[in-house]
């Protein structure tokens, strides 16, 4: 029998938002899965890119959705926006904390003084995520920024995944210091690597896995970190996402979700019952069997060539009927 993921892999670097959760409701099958793999010996680290909340306040969560955790098994970039200030500046010196008071917590912490208005002795502005930044936050970011403060982005995730659909992220409100700055940050969360270096380090791991929803956070953190990773379609990403990928937004594995961790590992290859043909850039597909299947097959073929937008058609019903169940009929 082919060996799971957890025969595969001695780590699971978890992401949360849309992968373990949407919002305060549990993804069905995450919780058996996590347990399967505590059972397994496979250690297990929620990774956020989320900064709003301390490790205690994500434990006490997951655990109130089904989940046991412990702090010590999640990693927020909140401490990896606090570890990225530590490489460029003094003790003591003043951190202007635009988020929560969870990430101004992990600022103190590391050694640094929280102000909240920009003045002549702010070394660096610290931006994570919160509900209550506004205008007045960013103005302060951006007097402190244009007069040559470091600036470190928790993360640029551009959405969160709620159970109310798709909100503004981090990354929305770093798009507008960078309109208002003509500055880049420095990115502490995915996919920049020290929040997935940190995950790997404190889970001691010698092959972790790296699971998310999200391409350009999740997968790209993982390509860019040389680290195997999972897919999961329960939250941002779409199959047509996927399927027209660039290389450094490639998974190794892609599943419905989290339940996949204990069946067969499920490579990009052809597989039984699907055939596809690769023709002027446009893919063709027949047969008839899982469409997941057929998005793997489909991934196989067009990512041997390069890539990119494609037409996809279906030759019988078997076919139709699942590039309808993955979103990949019709026209693009």
């Amino acid at each position: 029998m082919t060996d799971s993921l957890l025969d595969r892999y001695d780590a699971l670097l978890l992401d949360l938002d849309g992968t373990v959760y949407r919002g305060g409701e549990a993804i069905p099958g995450a919780a058996p899965a996590v347990l399967a793999a505590r059972d397994h010996g496979v250690a297990v680290r929620f990774v956020t890119n989320n900064a709003s909340r301390a490790p205690e306040e994500v434990a006490a969560h997951l655990t109130g959705i089904g989940i046991t955790a412990d702090p010590g098994e999640v990693s927020t970039s909140a401490q990896a926006g606090a570890a990225v200030l530590g490489e460029h500046l003094d003790p003591d010196d003043d951190v202007l904390v635009i988020g929560s008071d969870a990430l101004a917590d992990e600022v103190v912490k590391a050694g640094f003084r929280v102000v909240r208005v920009a003045g002549p002795d702010t070394k660096a502005v610290l931006q994570g995520l919160s509900p209550k930044t506004a205008w007045p936050d960013l103005a302060e970011a951006c007097v402190a920024i244009r007069a040559g403060a470091l600036w470190v982005a928790c993360n640029v995730d551009r959405t969160l995944p709620t159970e109310r659909g798709l909100l503004p992220g981090n990354g929305s409100l770093v798009h507008a210091l960078r309109v208002a700055t003509d500055r880049e940050p420095l990115v502490a969360g995915k996919p920049a690597k020290p929040l997935m270096a940190e995950s790997v380090r404190s889970a001691d791991a010698d092959r972790p896995l790296v699971v998310g929803d999200r391409l350009d956070t999740d997968i790209e953190g993982a390509v860019t970190a040389k680290l195997d990773s999972l897919l999961v379609l329960t939250g941002v990403a779409t199959p047509r996402d996927l399927l027209e990928a660039g290389a450094h937004e490639r998974p190794t594995y892609v599943a419905e979700d989290l339940a996949v961790l204990t069946e067969p590992a499920p490579e990009f290859t052809a597989k039984p019952g699907w055939t596809v043909e690769a023709t002027d850039g446009d893919l063709t597909a027949s047969g008839d069997g899982d469409h997941l299947d057929l998005l793997r097959a489909l991934c196989a073929a067009h990512w041997a060539g390069d890539g990119g937008p494609v037409t996809v058609r279906s030759a019988d019903r078997g076919s139709a009927a699942a590039l309808s169940a993955l979103g990949l009929s019709g026209p693009r």
